[in-house]
């Protein structure tokens, strides 16, 4: 049975797709556009081939990873980095946790996960004693990602935390109760360097420092760098700075190359190759409750948290990194792979 719009005429064309041409009585030929020479087309390759990439999978760390995104200086990209690379090592097969302790809640609703204030949060744990486990919850459409939720609770556990016996320590002693076996602990603090970021150092053994590809890229940094140093003098001897991952890179304008070649020269090998451009759909996943690897898996902002993904994994294995393989990843001095108006 033919539809009326089939019917309708040849100038209507109501089905996309490619068109088929009569040339005779008996004889039609197909005239498909190449897919790869459509923007639509390269995507879903790219986003094809990210996916495949992620199904190989990564060599699992012999015990837990606990990495604590730490940055004081806001907007520098620590919420939209932990969840990413949470999802990307998700997706490559480990066990990953990301423990939001920003009293914002931003990893919690950039994961899809409920955190209004009925809900068992990270809040509980610390203050009432609460066991992590029964705060954690799994995350929608990645499967081996979990979170431990941040409330508006949070906000006031700074000044509650002062009274409280062990107060540096709390985090680190629920971590340690946490029975559930996990490969990565992601811990996303807030932009301050007070009790609640103490104590995810205190926990931690490595920090993962984002720094933005702009004028004050540097600025304040020596007081987290400071920070880190007591903590490991008086709280935890194991952290230490591990990774520098630079975002917001904008390979177009030299500012964003020289900030790259000073952080380079500053903190040497602990900066991640690969670097996360400027994306409008980095900036649009998390008011869709997900991460850019599953919103759009072939834009360049979710290649590049593969490739950075990737990098950390090698590393925390001993294993070096090639470059010359990380063909999904932002080239540092690639403006083609910046997004803009996408």
């Amino acid at each position: 049975m033919r539809s009326d719009a089939n019917i309708a005429g040849p100038m209507t064309d109501p089905v996309p797709g490619p068109r088929t041409e009569s040339t005779g009585a008996d004889v039609s030929r197909e005239t498909p556009p190449p897919m790869d020479d459509t923007p639509i087309g390269r995507a879903a390759q790219l986003a094809v081939e990210a996916l495949g990439r992620a199904g190989e999978g990564l060599p699992r760390p012999e015990r837990t990873r606990v990495i604590v995104v730490a940055n004081q200086k806001g907007g520098v990209g620590k919420t939209t980095t932990t969840v990413n690379l949470a999802a990307s090592l998700a997706l490559h097969g480990s066990r990953v946790l990301v423990i939001d302790l920003d009293p914002q809640g931003n990893a919690s609703t950039a994961l899809g996960i409920d955190h209004h204030a009925e809900v068992p949060s990270i809040y509980d744990v610390l203050v009432e004693s609460r066991p992590l486990a029964e705060v954690v919850q799994p995350v929608p459409d990645v499967e081996g990602l979990f979170c431990a939720p941040a409330t508006i609770d949070l906000a006031g556990a700074e000044i509650e935390l002062v009274s409280l016996v062990a107060r540096e320590s709390r985090l680190q002693r629920a971590i340690q109760a946490y029975e559930q076996p996990l490969d990565y602990i992601l811990i996303d603090c807030p932009p301050s360097l007070g009790l609640l970021t103490v104590n995810a150092m205190v926990a931690g053994q490595e920090v993962l420092i984002p720094i933005q590809c702009e004028y004050y890229a540097l600025e304040g940094l020596g007081q987290l760098l400071r920070n880190v140093d007591l903590v490991r003098g008086h709280l935890n001897p194991t952290l230490h700075v591990s990774t520098i991952l630079l975002t917001m890179y904008d390979g177009r304008t030299r500012l964003a190359s020289q900030v790259a070649d000073e952080v380079r020269a500053h903190f040497g090998d602990e900066v991640l190759r690969t670097s996360i451009p400027r994306s409008v759909r980095i900036s649009e996943a998390p008011s869709y409750g997900q991460t850019v690897l599953t919103y759009d898996p072939g834009s360049s902002g979710a290649l590049s948290y593969f490739e950075a993904a990737r990098e950390i994994a090698l590393r925390g294995v001993g294993v070096s990194y090639d470059a010359s393989q990380a063909h999904l990843g932002v080239r540092q001095n690639d403006p083609s792979m910046v997004e803009g108006v996408k």
